[in-house]
């Protein structure tokens, strides 16, 4: 693998794989652990099984849901869009119905398990008692990056193996046994302008290698989409004092001091926990600081980065799994998912739990790790206990 890279490329991956927040825990696919790596169309098929055939075997047994109950099937994967497409696999696979609903999404970066769920939620209130069968994962072969611009390297070291699969219904005799209801859905983009589309964009280099450029700006683009989408889910979900504060800054700063800052409402006041992007620490850090989160509020995103790394749209899953773990989530609390993507995209999904859950740290992501979390990153967060 090291062949492929001069000493410079190297030097600098391994910066940043030691300063990134992920433990030696986190995984790469098998394709990746040969040298050279194995990036062929074959590899990235057997890796899309490998991820996605044990969930959903997984979560029909735990659910008692055949996949001919199933009317529905969003697949969303960003880099790997093969044909026929990763939902036709899945449908093969379980022999599901011939009038399945099947939908294949792709290219829509690490937001797309947001997106899936809005749109899932969107075609069940057309189609009434019914199943949908939500898939998130990221295929890392076919992503892999050979060449030697820095900016493109990036996405070695950061993204890892996972993947996510959730159940939605608007079945009436499903809320006795759901955990969650979706509360409400926010989605915001920022395509429109040029410098953030740019911000993170899949292109050849100079030697005709493929690979995705991150933008030095990145950061701020992220903020810029973030706005947006706060205001509007502050308008669904805040308290009318805090909607008052927030609403009353916009108005000063645009017409009456452009320099003063926005009022960031407190959430807190309504929402218990967060799920936030795994995208590496300086992200966590800024999306905290910007919504005034402390270190309880980013504790999931920043054990999620350790033990498992970013894994793209399926991260937010696996910070839910770990608040689950840890038996925090109480019935009548409130969840905000947060997921930000290429684009860029920003999406939020607040879920109410219906139910008490226990008992999740003995059968979820987190069964082999839960008892030596949380732990300290050094830098980020104190000793979370």
């Amino acid at each position: 693998m090291i062949e492929s890279f001069d000493s410079e490329s190297v030097a600098f991956m391994s910066k940043i794989l030691t300063s990134s927040g992920q433990s030696e825990e986190t995984y790469l696919p098998p394709a990746l652990h040969d040298i050279p790596p194995k990036t062929n169309q074959n590899e990235s098929i057997k890796e899309v099984q490998m991820v996605l055939f044990p969930i959903v075997e997984d979560l029909l047994s735990k659910t008692r849901v055949s996949p001919g109950d199933i009317d529905i099937l969003i697949v969303n994967c960003s880099g790997f869009c093969p044909s026929p497409s990763l939902s036709s696999i899945i449908i093969n696979k379980y022999s599901m119905r011939d009038d399945i609903k099947s939908y294949n999404l792709s290219g829509m970066g690490c937001s797309a398990g947001a997106i899936s769920v809005d749109l899932a939620h969107t075609i069940l209130k057309i189609h009434k008692n019914a199943y949908a069968l939500v898939l998130s994962t990221e295929v890392l072969s076919t992503g892999w990056y050979s060449g030697n611009e820095r900016a493109k390297l990036l996405l070695n070291c950061l993204f890892r193996m996972g993947s996510a699969a959730i159940l939605l219904t608007n079945k009436n005799e499903a809320k006795n046994s759901s955990k969650y209801k979706l509360f409400c859905t926010v989605r915001t983009q920022r395509a429109f302008e040029n410098n953030a589309y740019y911000s993170a964009f899949r292109e050849e280099d100079s030697n005709g290698k493929l690979g995705v450029t991150l933008k030095r700006d990145l950061l701020q683009v992220a903020g810029e989409a973030l706005k947006p989408n706060i205001t509007v889910l502050g308008s669904k979900t805040l308290p009318l004092l805090e909607k008052l504060r927030h609403g009353i800054s916009i108005i000063g700063k645009r017409y009456i001091d452009k320099s003063r800052e926005t009022y960031v409402p407190n959430f807190k006041t309504v929402i218990q926990h967060f799920c936030l992007p795994t995208s590496g620490r300086p992200v966590i850090k800024e999306i905290a600081k910007a919504l005034k989160l402390g270190d309880r509020e980013v504790e999931a995103a920043l054990m999620t980065l350790h033990r498992f790394g970013n894994q793209s749209s399926s991260s937010l899953w696996y910070e839910l799994a770990y608040l689950e773990a840890k038996e925090r989530v109480k019935k009548g609390d409130k969840v905000w998912q947060l997921g930000m993507g290429s684009g860029p995209k920003c999406n939020s999904l607040v879920w109410e739990c219906l139910r008490p859950i226990i008992g999740e740290s003995e059968k979820g992501p987190w069964a082999d790790s839960d008892n030596r979390y949380p732990i300290m990153a050094v830098d980020v967060v104190r000793y979370l206990n």
